[in-house]
């Protein structure tokens, strides 16, 4: 029988910007070894793959390389294709299991925002090869988890790093989030996203990463809602909303295509 797959672009209001996501609507669980087979096929950042469960759907994320624990642009691709269908209806808030637990995709004003779990950060020394294979010394350095975060105070420079990827990827670690104010009215802060310890050197743009960007902004800028821009090539907005040990993420997203997997 048929699978529906479908192709997004999040975090964008427009085509062929934002990040994007493949979404497979399953009826029921898949085997492991296909889904990570149908994610290395579309080449994307991430591929959703979502079936009813009892309470909601249950909800899991694979890059060509590996499942992953938490993903923000596929979790807004899913909630708009789950809408954009008919699947859900308009009102409801959409409850996803996931290995990250319960998370939820409503409809606020004109952005779908996400409820994520915040992920707090702590300073940390960074060690001189991977300051080399960043290019540019970090202003602070922080660590959430296995994910680094540099702190730049010039949006420029965030915008012109040409990370070495190879020699990061032998670094330990998991992913590296580069962030600045923002020199542009109406955003708060921007960031650039490299992931090259599951095979994605750059992320278009990173929701689940706003997890923890956003509470650090918040708390340095004395803010709980906060705009930013992700400044990789494609570009993208996030929306992020703190309350307690929440982060809330927006954004907008358009289908690109819709298809069907023959097996």
């Amino acid at each position: 029988m048929p699978i529906p797959i479908y192709q997004v672009d999040a975090f964008t209001d427009k085509l062929f910007a934002g990040n994007p996501a493949a979404v497979v609507l399953l009826e029921q669980q898949a085997e492991t070894e296909w889904m990570q087979s149908i994610a290395r096929e579309m080449n994307l950042s991430e591929t959703a793959f979502v079936h009813p469960q009892q309470g909601g759907y249950h909800l899991q994320w694979f890059t060509p390389e590996v499942e992953v624990d938490l993903c923000g642009h596929a979790t807004l691709s899913t909630a708009h294709i789950l809408w954009q269908t008919g699947l859900a209806k308009t009102a409801e808030t959409i409850r996803f299991f996931t290995r990250s637990g319960w998370l939820t995709a409503s409809q606020r004003n004109d952005l779908i925002e996400m409820d994520f779990p915040s992920s707090p950060v702590e300073p940390v020394d960074v060690t001189e090869e991977i300051i080399t294979a960043v290019g540019v010394r970090p202003d602070f350095s922080f660590i959430s988890g296995e994910k680094w975060l540099f702190e730049y105070a010039d949006e420029r420079i965030v915008r012109g790093l040409k990370p070495d990827f190879a020699a990061l990827k032998l670094r330990k670690g998991r992913a590296l989030s580069v962030t600045a104010p923002s020199s542009s009215p109406g955003f708060d802060f921007v960031s650039r996203y490299f992931a090259p310890w599951i095979g994605i050197d750059e992320d278009p743009v990173t929701g689940s990463a706003h997890c923890f960007l956003g509470p650090y902004w918040a708390q340095k800028l004395g803010k709980s809602h906060l705009t930013a821009r992700q400044v990789s090539a494609r570009g993208g907005i996030v929306h992020v909303r703190i309350s307690a040990d929440r982060t809330y993420v927006g954004g907008t997203a358009v289908t690109v295509f819709a298809g069907k997997l023959l097996s």
